[in-house]
């Protein structure tokens, strides 16, 4: 391999799904998988075959539709798992399984209740088994962050010779800093010289991944592990944004080490990833935070305004930012729209195209200046397509600050038009008792955001809720429109509609 290339290894749809609230259904998870093809991610890890029917389902649909991207599952050292990733990962045209142990005393005591010696033995048959259904396959030590490095030289020498072409050395609990990771990688580079690629996947729990990760790559490691938006469980992961930006801009000391990463892709990824799990990045987040490029101190604008090198390291357009410019409006035909959205990075097949210009020409006659971030929201809605067994006819709602708000709702659930009312301590919860009532399914509300999607008073809601329905997993749904309380019903809508399909898919 190039041995100036630094691989990137996404873990988005797997341990980025992992933080709370993130979980994702099959077709936003493929629709993130497309763009990560065309983010030029090297390795996707889609998921973890084994934890449910519906990952399985979903890693599998994914190897299917993506063109350059390697496809990896998650596994542990268990038969079982191992084989639901090879089978998940099949029809992949470039795939891996990724198997793991831990590796840390306190684990191998406390949690596996193993010795050193089955870990290693366990280590190896699975990675001998997961050879038997690619031929990529990377190992992690998990913990290897608080591994003795002796043993970790054991057991990385052991699985190196029963096929692994990946070893990754995780710091999972977020405990090391830049200079010891340098040590340990600096170390394991010399001992593993050249038969595997090293790879690390760094936790934020310190808030130190990026800089772990960066101070790895220099100490020789040559994957790395990340996510978009620095999702994941706990504090998160290394952010991919910030990993790729810092070699990029500081090439006077990453020089001639390079990734092959399409820059102009990062922002709609991380748009497009912050709609679909809810959870928007912190605005003064490095790279994607909507506060990166914003200019309030009278000092920093003058100088912006001399020379924007001044304050900015990095060129907003660098990560596909565009100025927040009016792009079309009521009398914009068709023809347009498509070129705009094809450079936005959207290819709509044709059906997927008449119905989101649909939805651009209403949108247009209620809302004076629609902007980039409105066509993406309106693109995002049409293209993840969840079955709706209960679509939203008409809407009324009543407030009062003295008494109970009530809404009244008209849906449609198998071609029948079910007519409902309900009162509520407020509106929103008049709203989801009344769709509760036409349901017959009781949702307990986990989580409710609301943002503008854009700029001015005119701006498209974009509610995201989190609802447990009927004691279930809770699920998250997504609603848009110009009408906040009309995007609260849609977002709790879909989220019962996501809670239906789970059903469907856990009893195939």
């Amino acid at each position: 391999m190039d041995n100036n290339k630094i691989i990137i290894f996404d873990t988005t749809l797997r341990d980025g799904e992992q933080s709370p609230g993130a979980s994702m259904n099959t077709e936003e998870k493929i629709q993130i998988a497309l763009q990560l093809d065309r983010l030029g991610v090297d390795v996707m890890e889609a998921g973890f075959a084994a934890a449910s029917a519906g990952d399985f389902d979903a890693i599998n649909q994914i190897a299917k539709e993506v063109d350059h991207i390697r496809v990896c599952s998650l596994a542990r050292a268990v038969d079982k798992d191992i084989k639901a990733a090879g089978e998940a990962v099949a029809n992949a045209r470039n795939k891996r399984i990724h198997t793991f142990i831990a590796t840390s005393p306190i684990h191998m005591e406390y949690k596996l209740k193993m010795t050193p010696d089955e870990v290693i033995k366990r280590a190896v048959h699975a990675v001998e088994y997961a050879k038997s259904f690619v031929d990529d396959v990377e190992f992690s030590c998990e913990d290897a962050g608080r591994t003795e490095i002796n043993f970790m030289k054991e057991i990385v020498d052991a699985v190196i010779k029963a096929g692994a072409t990946t070893i990754n050395l995780p710091d999972t609990v977020g405990y090391r800093l830049p200079s010891e990771l340098y040590d340990m990688i600096k170390q394991m580079y010399k001992f593993i010289d050249g038969r595997a690629v090293i790879s690390v996947h760094n936790h934020n729990d310190l808030g130190l991944a990026t800089a772990n990760s960066l101070a790895c790559i220099q100490a020789g490691a040559r994957q790395v592990e990340c996510t978009i938006n620095g999702l994941g469980e706990r504090a998160g992961n290394a952010a991919l944004e910030e990993i790729v930006m810092a070699i990029k801009t500081r090439q006077d000391i990453f020089a001639p080490l390079y990734t092959n990463i399409v820059c102009k892709e990062i922002y709609p990824s991380s748009r497009l990833v912050a709609s679909i799990t809810g959870i928007e990045p912190q605005p003064n987040k490095a790279i994607v935070g909507k506060n990166a490029f914003a200019h309030e101190s009278g000092i920093h604008q003058d100088g912006m305004l001399k020379h924007a090198k001044t304050y900015e390291i990095i060129s907003a357009e660098d990560i596909g930012l565009e100025k927040n410019s009016l792009v079309l409006g009521k009398h914009s035909g068709r023809h347009a729209f498509k070129d705009r959205l094809s450079s936005l990075g959207y290819d709509l097949e044709a059906s997927e195209l008449d119905k989101a210009f649909e939805k651009f020409k209403d949108l247009a006659d209620r809302k004076k200046d629609i902007f980039d971030d409105d066509l993406r929201a309106l693109v995002a809605d049409e293209i993840i397509k969840i079955h709706k067994a209960y679509e939203i006819v008409t809407l009324s709602t009543n407030g009062c600050n003295k008494g109970h708000a009530s809404a009244s709702l008209t849906i449609r659930h198998n071609d029948e038009l079910i007519s409902d009312s309900a009162l509520g301590n407020g509106t929103v919860d008049a709203l989801f008792k009344t769709i509760d009532r036409i349901s017959g399914i009781h949702g307990n509300l986990k989580d409710y955001h609301v943002n503008a999607v854009s700029q001015g008073k005119d701006a498209l809601a974009k509610v995201v809720v989190k609802v447990q329905f009927d004691g279930d997993n809770a699920v998250i749904g997504h609603g848009l429109d110009l009408d906040t309380m009309l995007a609260t019903a849609k977002a709790y809508v879909g989220a019962l509609n996501s809670h239906i399909l789970m059903k469907k898919q856990i009893n195939k």
